[in-house]
Parts: structure tokens; sequence; C-alpha cells
């Protein structure tokens, strides 16, 4: 959603979590700007002012909220998971652009094969953007995909293979560089 900031002329990108019973969980505000390609989203979105992890409870998982640019910032991802997040709940609008739904795809599976966790990514369809919701377990398989066509499919986190991957792969005791 775009929420209003203190600057005249710039608003927040920001993504908010609500639980079963409409009470707000969450709220992440967007930190990496789109200004690549020609594009130049700082120009009317303000960057949010804190870069600290944004992890909830919902369910029976921690979960946590990136949005469209941030996917292609490992280190947020990291943060997240250092942070306790077993689901990385990523929502994008990217504009159709060469390669762009591959590397979409492929940076989902990237910051759930790098951090043992699943993805869950959404980007907005067609014809705005490259379309796409997908489910990415914490080895890099998507589990669901629901391609380009609108419909809904049930979503189910096995929190155990989260757990399962994290023993197989101890990424987070043996890494050296923080």
């Amino acid at each position: 959603m775009v929420e209003t900031s203190e600057e005249q002329g710039k608003a927040y990108n920001t993504l908010v979590a609500f639980g079963p019973d409409g009470a707000r969980l969450a709220f992440y505000r967007k930190i990496h700007l789109f200004d690549a390609q020609g594009s130049e989203e700082s120009t009317f979105i303000k960057p949010g002012p804190s870069t600290d992890p944004v992890v909830f409870e919902a369910g029976e998982a921690s979960h946590s909220l990136t949005t469209c640019y941030d996917l292609r910032f490992p280190e947020l991802a990291r943060s997240l998971a250092d942070a306790g997040a077993q689901v990385l709940l990523v929502c994008s609008s990217w504009v159709p652009g060469n390669q762009k739904t591959e590397q979409w795809l492929a940076l989902n599976a990237a910051r759930a094969i790098e951090n043992s966790v699943y993805v869950a990514g959404v980007c907005q369809a067609p014809p705005v953007s490259v379309g796409r919701s997908v489910l990415v377990d914490p080895m890099g398989v998507i589990e669901t995909d629901l391609g380009l066509e609108p419909g809904m499919r049930p979503w189910m986190f096995r929190l155990r293979t989260v757990t399962r991957v994290r023993e197989q792969f101890p990424m987070f005791r043996q890494r050296r560089l923080l």
C-alpha cells in the first residue's frame, strides 16, 4: 500500500500483515528503492526509516515481510532469517523486461536456499508486471507455482523441512562473515 510520509511529495511503499481476526501483526516500509533501468522510484517513494528485521508469528510459523526490489539484496533476507523468520513473504510488482520473470523466480529460490527458509513470492499480474505466485522450499524447490493464470491453490509450509535443511546445512553456525 502507499502510505503517507512526513516528506512532502513522497510516500512509503508499505506492506501490512493482518491476522485472521483483522488485527495488524506487522508492517514493513520498503528500504531498497528501484532507481535502476531508467526508473527513479526515489522521486516519489521515501525509503523506510528502519532496517530492523520485521518478523512476526502467524499460525505455527515465524514470517517476515519484504517487497519488490528488496529481493535483490541477500543481506536483507539473511537478517530476517537471523531474526527467526522461517517464511519470507515477498510481495513484488516487477515490470516486464528482458529475463525479468526468470530473475524473479531465481531470486526467490536463491533467498530460500541461502537462508534455509520458505519463500512465498507473489508478483502482480500482467500487463502491469511479470505476474506469478510461487512457494519455494528451503532447498530451492518450487513446491507451488500458480503461473500466469488467475486462480487459487492451497500453500502448505512444512516447518520440519526448515529444521531438517538447517541441520543438513548448518550455515548459520558455520559462516565466518557477518
